[in-house]
């Protein structure tokens, strides 16, 4: 089941670039276990938008937990909704 995310950042520029190198690892290894489907941050980085593969609202709710800018603080406020997708375009997303 997918689960979107749409996440808030904190002001703290100088935080968000100084922790961005882990938080893309982990995202790395997520997609390489099959439970990131899309991610990337909004043009003025004031936050995200994440799409989770989970069994569950609880297995999303942890996954974005155990992210390294959620455990550094960065992401301050979310949402995580259940997302049924319809249509996609493969080719307009990066590999």
């Amino acid at each position: 089941m997918k689960f979107v995310a749409i996440i808030e950042y904190t002001q703290d520029h100088q935080k968000i670039q100084a922790v961005r190198p882990i938080h893309r690892q982990y995202l790395t290894q997520l997609k390489e276990q099959g439970k990131l489907v899309a991610s990337g941050p909004f043009i003025d980085d004031s936050g995200a938008l994440i799409v989770y593969e989970a069994q569950d609202r609880d297995e999303a709710e942890q996954l974005l937990r155990n992210d390294p800018f959620c455990q550094e603080g960065i992401f301050i406020n979310w949402q995580l909704r259940p997302w049924n997708p319809v249509l996609a375009n493969r080719n307009l997303l990066p590999e």
